[in-house]
């Protein structure tokens, strides 16, 4: 039933269009007025409208679900096996190919090969430009190439004339050849054959300023099960794998140089580079570039020619390459080793904990309103202090943390340095630094910051005429109030990951 719930035509969420057509059965009734008429011809043709575009989109939904029974149970296999984009779960992921940036489709096999077929049709003009370069760049036709050099040469030496290239070459390759198409050549007669007077005047005639006597070229896509759709398949094969090719042979080289597994050929890479990037900051517009790009077009372009490939596949060459490249290693890893020195010790910070702790009261019978002061019942252990004027306290959250000294875990890339947790001390330095106000401070003790009784509090801001104060130092007459707190420290490390040589 469900292969076929997005084909077929059923109550589901909105209900089913019905066209209502009120018949007047009462004689007594007065008769519709030409407005009344109206309006009812008016209601009758938009549900008609309505049930028109309903059978019509179900219509386009059948038409494109439909398929074999065979594809449409292995595509919903699929979306059991392969996972979609995840939700948000708190973590810190980015994924720039999430829905969550550009929303796009989830995969589907019909629409997969529905689009790889368009794909192979229409990737032969991309396959055709490529074998032109290969030939171009191999010296299969000379001429050609050195045409290129000039041209090349040319725009080295006048960089204005840049943008004059692909105006040219949209001119040259696309216009005269899409002209020519339209406009066929006079045909050629033959010299042996006798041709009489009229049929010579016909032949001179016939020319290029005349109407157009043939169709014009359309690119159309290859036709599916050609010879052409195969040969794109082909071509296609073959350029995923020199990509894998290229791909695995870029991230072999630059990796080990750019990744900081060794950290001391890594800072070395990113010393050179910072230089580079300062001297060309500077002195970029002193750089002979027209020079540069001119050698380097041409010393490309040549080490594809026959004889250069000959010359570079050659062992000798191949062995004196392999010994200064052998020699610049030796020379840079012994500049590495003596110049790069990591000697800093690991990263420490200090990390903090408070403990939480609530006072149990109790109602004296006999006597309403009297409060009796229990004993202070440990709370858990929380990352913050829960002050009276925090954010969370006044919107009504509940403190959030461990119940057990030994569940606090250091940061995410930290490990413990100290072997046990210290009391702060210092109370008023972190109650100050923190603006907590409407707390009483223990400065000697167990350095407890308690908070004060709202009750109390506003019974001494109405006897005493002094300012109220962000704090006050435990003098034990003040009532207090419902949590207390106190601050430890610990010293942390950066956790050092060794890479293995193998890796």
């Amino acid at each position: 039933m469900d292969d076929h719930a997005g084909a077929s035509i059923a109550n589901r969420d909105d209900p089913i269009p019905v066209i209502q057509i009120p018949f007047n059965t009462d004689d007594t009734a007065p008769p519709e007025t030409e407005q009344q008429k109206l309006g009812r011809r008016e209601r009758i043709k938009q549900e008609a409208e309505r049930l028109k575009s309903k059978l019509h989109d179900v219509s386009t939904q059948y038409k494109t679900t439909q398929g074999s029974v065979q594809e449409r149970l292995f595509n919903t296999l699929l979306e059991q096996v392969f996972p979609q984009d995840a939700e948000d779960d708190g973590t810190p992921k980015k994924d720039r190919r999430s829905r969550q940036y550009v929303d796009k489709p989830q995969f589907s096999l019909p629409v997969m090969s529905a689009n790889f077929r368009r794909f192979n049709a229409r990737i032969g003009i991309v396959f055709v430009f490529q074998n032109q370069m290969i030939r171009l760049f191999t010296w299969r036709v000379p001429t050609h190439t050195m045409s290129f050099l000039a041209v090349y040469t040319l725009v080295c030496l006048q960089p204005a004339l840049a943008p004059v290239v692909p105006l040219a070459a949209l001119l040259f390759f696309v216009m005269i050849p899409s002209f020519l198409t339209r406009h066929p050549p006079p045909p050629v007669a033959n010299p042996s054959s006798s041709v009489d007077a009229a049929a010579a005047e016909q032949y001179a005639a016939y020319g290029y300023s005349g109407p157009a006597v043939a169709p014009p070229q359309r690119v159309k896509p290859a036709p599916e099960m050609s010879k052409d759709f195969f040969r794109n398949m082909r071509d296609l094969q073959n350029c995923m794998e020199d990509f894998s090719r290229v791909h695995d042979g870029a991230v072999a080289v630059i990796t080990p140089y750019t990744d900081f597994s060794n950290e001391r050929l890594s800072s070395a890479v990113f010393l050179c580079l910072t230089a580079l990037v300062s001297i060309a900051f500077l002195a970029a517009h002193l750089v002979p570039w027209r020079a540069i790009l001119l050698v380097a077009g041409w010393s490309a372009t040549a080490a594809g020619h026959p004889y250069t490939q000959e010359l570079i596949s050659n062992e000798g060459f191949l062995a004196n390459l392999q010994v200064i490249y052998n020699r610049i290693c030796v020379f840079g890893a012994e500049w590495v080793e003596s110049d790069i020195v990591l000697d800093e010790p690991a990263q420490v910070r200090e990390v903090e904990i408070f403990e939480l702790q609530r006072l149990e009261k109790h109602t004296l019978g006999g006597e309403e309103g009297a409060v009796l002061q229990g004993e202070w019942e440990p709370w858990l252990f929380t990352p913050q202090p829960y002050a009276p004027t925090s954010p969370s306290r006044i919107a009504g959250a509940r403190p959030v943390g461990t119940q057990f000294f030994e569940d606090v875990q250091p940061p995410n890339g930290w490990l413990w340095r100290d072997k046990k947790w210290t009391l702060d001390l210092g109370s008023r330095e972190w109650v100050e630094e923190r603006c907590v106000s409407a707390v009483e401070i223990e400065t000697e003790g167990e350095r407890w910051v308690y908070d004060l009784d709202t009750a109390d509090s506003k019974t001494k801001s109405t006897t005493t005429l002094s300012p109220p104060k962000s704090w006050e130092e435990g003098s034990g007459v003040s009532v207090k109030g419902e949590w207390r707190r106190r601050r430890w420290v610990r010293l942390v490390e950066r956790k050092i990951v060794k890479v293995s040589p193998d890796e």
